[in-house]
């Protein structure tokens, strides 16, 4: 969605509030199974000195895969936006977003924000201990009582400790 900005480009101290539901077409990641509900930002697009600049916040509940262990759990995020817009070919700085003409494509600003602010690993919890490497089982319920590899140099070692 293309927000109109001509309002505030010229009137330093000046702000337009915005509220979206963003698409979650977009947003799909490969530990995420699905959204719980839809994906609210809500901010306002600030003028200060003829600086413009997005803040606000998006909100998202998801169903998620753990990376270590592979059961699903709930996770709430939010994300902070705050992200400088310049002119279009007004030094196109790598972290600021552009405008076209007079208005910003809000929804692709939103997105990248909430994309680039997504953990590179899903975890249920931080402490989470993976599945055993031998018999496959959840060791965050428990141990598994698969022996433990001998070190090749202490299998001589180990010959005596069974006697």
């Amino acid at each position: 969605m293309l927000l109109d900005l001509r309002e505030i480009l010229d009137v330093p101290g000046s702000r337009l509030a915005f509220r979206r539901e963003l698409d979650t077409a977009r947003l799909d990641f490969p530990a995420v199974l699905r959204y719980l509900g839809p994906i609210s930002a809500e901010g306002e697009i600030v003028n200060t000195a003829g600086v413009l600049t997005a803040r606000g916040g998006i909100d998202a509940e998801l169903l998620c895969v753990c990376d270590r262990c592979g059961a699903e759990f709930r996770q709430s995020r939010h994300t902070d936006v705050d992200a400088p817009i310049v002119p279009a070919g007004d030094g196109e700085e790598d972290e600021a977003f552009c405008l076209t003409g007079d208005a910003l494509d809000i929804d692709d600003l939103l997105e990248t924000v909430f994309i680039l602010d997504m953990d590179t690993k899903f975890l249920c919890r931080s402490d989470c201990k993976g599945l055993c490497p031998k018999c496959g089982r959840n060791l965050n319920d428990g141990p598994c009582g698969c022996r433990p590899d001998i070190d090749p140099r202490f299998a001589v070692l180990e010959q005596l400790l069974d006697k």
